[in-house]
């Protein structure tokens, strides 16, 4: 698993939630816009394989399948 999901789910970690908001995933960029643009691709990515789900106006909700990814 690269870099920057961990870094999103350990916002989830930090944070003590299930659901965040695109904002705050942001913060896994850090201060770079470049890798701010990347966070976007990675929770996109994240939605397509079940580990994210949209729950609207830019929030997202993790789900049972996170689990299974952090272990491959």
């Amino acid at each position: 698993m690269d870099n920057l999901r961990k870094k999103i789910f350990k916002l989830f970690d930090q944070m003590k939630t299930n659901t965040l908001d695109l904002h705050t995933l942001f913060e896994a960029g850090g201060n770079d816009p470049q890798a701010r643009e990347k966070v976007i691709d990675v929770v996109a990515q994240l939605v397509r394989e079940g580990v994210l789900e949209e729950r609207g106006s830019d929030f997202y909700t993790l789900t049972t399948q996170r689990t299974a990814v952090e272990n491959q």
